[in-house]
């Protein structure tokens, strides 16, 4: 198991690695934009990575697929990075960190907890995944502040709960005989990103605030 969940946390800092650097050509060199071609490409790399099935002697070409998927996630991460920037550039480095430290507490919570006992949070998680899409909707339809902010935080709710689930998860498979740790790197990868996005909004939203006050 430790083994086990050493390649998988070894396989997310190459993704965040890979991101990074999709992410710095998308701000600084303009030769990519972030938008419908990335996410397409993105979804490929998804789809090659989740069709191609772990046998052992394939996983250079599917890390590959894994480096693909990330790096074009972090081309489409940069035009947010570039709105943030432009506010104040410290907020990228405080929600890093606030995400790394959220991420690592709520990961070793899953760890130690006793087996299985997060694993209840899957329905839960759908549930909540319904209201977000239904406060989407509300958003788009009504334009309404507070639309968006609910969506927002019960974005970052249901991606710190995919922590705590999806480490729990990796643990079963593995002890199921399930050894893909390519794969189950980018549950925990999307998670990552997902609560980093949110919370780099929050904080912009909060220093823009601040500046108007």
């Amino acid at each position: 198991m430790r083994l086990h969940l050493k390649n998988v946390y070894a396989c997310l800092t190459i993704s965040m690695l890979a991101a990074a650097v999709g992410s710095y050509i998308d701000i600084f060199t303009n030769l990519f934009s972030g938008g419908l071609l990335t996410l397409i490409c993105s979804l490929g790399f998804l789809i090659a990575l989740r069709c191609t099935v772990d046998d052992g002697k394939n996983r250079k070409m599917r890390l590959l697929f894994l480096v693909g998927f990330s790096f074009c996630s972090g081309l489409n991460l940069g035009s947010l990075l570039e709105q943030v920037i432009e506010i104040n550039p410290s907020i990228i480095p405080t929600a890093f960190f606030s995400t790394c430290l959220v991420f690592v507490s709520f990961s070793l919570s899953a760890m130690l907890a006793k087996r299985g006992s997060w694993l209840f949070l899957g329905g839960l998680i759908s549930t909540a995944f319904m209201v977000l899409f239904f406060t989407t909707l509300a958003g788009i339809l009504f334009r309404s502040p507070i639309m968006y902010q609910t969506h927002l935080y019960i974005g970052l709710f249901i991606m710190c709960a995919f922590v705590l689930y999806d480490t729990q998860l990796i643990m079963e498979k593995r002890r199921l005989g399930d050894k893909d740790f390519i794969g189950h790197s980018v549950e925990l990868f999307i998670d990552f990103i997902g609560i980093f996005r949110r919370l780099m909004i929050i904080l912009a939203q909060k220093v823009k605030i601040e500046q108007f006050s």
